[in-house]
């Protein structure tokens, strides 16, 4: 099989061909049609996370050693099987990539994505930028018909993150204010489905003017350039109170900063994005304003599901999707570390 190869962080990927994998047991060989290049690529292929202050957070635990194939949102046609396992071929599925170890008390109670012995396909396990992929068991497809897979691709990280985070900002009342930070491939996401997972329109707050124009057509009542915001009463006069629930899917200083400064009482910010750096919290206002900082990583297969649900009875749409061959893959992260896209890109092998 083809695939496209980091073999050491920093560096362009590399062309490879690799023996296509025999399944075996309950594994399932997928011939990848599809796949989402996300910003959690960038970083994998960087070989780190900014901290701020000038210290990084190398490539962690889970993470495969080199040469690794990258790529976690995978569509693909089931063209083989393992003798264990229990799915048709031929049919077009999408992988959720986000795969622990089985055994644990967090996969037990079905939070694999935070396993701490993690098999993540394009993290830990090989992935989908490649013209073939191994999927350990058949539970972990998704049936995708119905839906574009170019489309459906995007769901296993980009859709699922914003489902999940949407999820931990709430419940919200229809007078509460949401802001969404951020309106790349997931922000996107996120805005569409702000009103049919939380009742309420998102205020999106984005520095470029592309996806201030995208974020209004996917929904948004309100899309701000961060520039024109003055202090916090400024802010509250703009949007007409302060904020129930931000959820940042930029994770960087300035907008980790200026969700928390315009929290109203009780109010929650979910943080999601993985930019960088750090910002300081004058600890006694948690407390005094009751607020709540809440960490969200992907999601369970059983939100994928419910992801893919919204998608065919057309409650998600999609983002803009730009289609690019198998050996663009590099060309994609450059353009993607460089903000050059907006929405998704999706490799064909």
């Amino acid at each position: 099989m083809v695939a496209y190869e980091l073999t050491a962080f920093g560096a362009p990927l590399q062309r490879t061909t690799r023996e296509t994998p025999v399944p075996q047991g309950k594994e399932v060989l997928l011939r990848v049609t599809s796949c989402g290049v996300c910003h959690s690529d960038v970083h994998l292929a960087d070989g780190y996370y900014d901290l701020g202050g000038g210290k990084k957070l190398t490539m962690p635990r889970g993470v495969a050693t080199l040469p690794h194939v990258l790529g976690h949102e995978i569509v693909g046609e089931v063209v083989a099987r393992g003798p264990e396992a229990s799915i048709e071929l031929g049919g077009r599925c999408i992988a959720y990539p986000w795969i622990g170890c089985g055994s644990c008390t967090l996969c037990k109670r079905g939070d694999e994505q935070l396993c701490s012995r993690p098999r993540a396909l394009g993290v830990s396990a090989l992935g989908g930028y490649a013209d073939h992929v191994i999927v350990p068991e058949s539970r972990y497809l998704i049936d995708a018909a119905g839906l574009s897979e170019e489309f459906a691709c995007t769901l296993a990280c980009a859709g699922l993150t914003a489902y999940a985070g949407l999820l931990k900002a709430g419940p919200l009342e229809p007078e509460d204010r949401l802001a969404i930070f951020g309106a790349g491939g997931v922000g996107l996401i996120a805005i569409s489905l702000a009103e049919r997972v939380l009742g309420v329109k998102a205020i999106v707050i984005e520095t470029s003017a592309a996806r201030r124009e995208a974020a209004l057509a996917a929904g948004a009542s309100d899309a701000i350039d961060p520039a024109t915001l003055g202090d916090a009463r400024a802010f509250s006069a703009r949007i007409g109170g302060r904020l129930a629930a931000a959820v940042d899917f930029v994770g960087a200083s300035a907008t980790a900063t200026l969700a928390f400064e315009n929290l109203a009482m009780g109010g929650k910010i979910v943080s999601i994005g993985l930019l960088g750096g750090a910002f300081e919290l004058p600890l006694p206002m948690i407390a005094l304003r009751a607020l709540t900082i809440q960490g969200s990583y992907v999601g369970t297969v059983d939100d994928l599901r419910q992801v893919v649900m919204l998608a065919i009875n057309g409650d998600l749409r999609s983002t803009p999707i730009e289609k690019r061959p198998l050996d663009a893959a590099d060309e994609a992260l450059s353009d993607l570390r460089a903000g050059r896209v907006t929405g998704r890109i999706v490799l064909k092998p």
